[in-house]
């Protein structure tokens, strides 16, 4: 375990150094806070469209910071060569996509602490401008404590996405990675769209394809709360509960799988 959290550490440290992972984090920052300019052209509905951005922005921003310096974390150390210095080194092959993989929810971690607070600043500032009156109006207080669940499922779902990103860049290249993650992604919102085809299906076998696909593709929707919680709906624990452990099953599923893929992977 100490040889893992040394890799951690190290792809913490290189990611808080790389500007792109700043220029990232102050874009979201700067998004959320002009939320509030662009909530001035929906009267009475300022509260929700400025937590509905600030929470689009934290999901939008952190997805390019997971499936970027995910899928960059071992096809990187291809490119360079130095995944051959690292290789000689006393860790093992499991231990490394374990490291990188660790490091980087660190960091993913790291920057949804920072944009939900940046977002809470902005509901707080505004809120403080809001006569009472109209705040009695709003579906859920500006400093919704909801907010953080929903937080909290987003970067769930980013984890899971850096798992998917590291497995993909243990076989392929960044481009073909990158098409991948973003295209699974993309499924993974829609994956329950896959079940509701059989009921327009006719050929046996592709509904058993489509409920194949139903299974084992990741269902994303599932970390997605952003609408409850804007509109002051309650999310139970239960749920976050769920839906961490299935995306600890997940998580733990496409990692072993990096680790066996990259086990096997001749650099010759």
């Amino acid at each position: 375990m100490k040889t893992v959290a040394r890799i951690a550490a190290n792809v913490f440290k290189e990611s808080v150094r790389d500007k792109v992972l700043y220029s990232l984090v102050l874009f979201a920052v700067l998004l959320i806070a002009a939320s509030v300019l662009l909530s001035q052209i929906t009267a009475g509905q300022e509260v929700k469209i400025i937590k509905d951005l600030g929470l689009a922005a934290i999901s939008v921003i952190g997805l390019a910071i997971a499936v970027f310096i995910g899928i960059g974390l071992v096809s990187k150390e291809v490119e360079r060569r130095s995944i051959y210095s690292l290789l000689t080194k006393p860790m093992s092959r499991p231990q490394l996509i374990l490291g990188k993989f660790f490091g980087l929810t660190l960091t993913l971690a790291v920057n949804v602490v920072v944009m939900t607070a940046a977002l809470y600043a902005v509901l707080a500032l505004y809120s403080a401008y809001t006569p009472q009156y109209l705040q009695s109006t709003w579906e859920a207080p500006a400093m919704d404590l909801a907010l953080m669940k929903a937080s909290f499922l987003i970067f769930v779902e980013l984890t899971l996405v850096t798992a998917v990103a590291l497995l993909f860049s243990t076989y392929s290249s960044p481009i073909w990675s990158t098409l991948f993650t973003f295209g699974l992604v993309v499924v993974g919102h829609f994956s329950a769209d896959l079940k509701n085809f059989e009921s327009v299906l006719e050929s046996a076998p592709l509904i058993w394809m489509t409920r194949a696909l139903y299974y084992l593709l990741p269902n994303l929707a599932t970390f997605d709360v952003k609408l409850q919680v804007v509109h002051g709906q309650a999310v139970p624990m239960s749920y976050l509960a769920f839906s961490t452990g299935y995306a600890a099953v997940y998580i733990t599923a496409l990692l072993v799988t990096a680790m066996l893929v990259f086990a096997r992977r001749d650099f010759k």
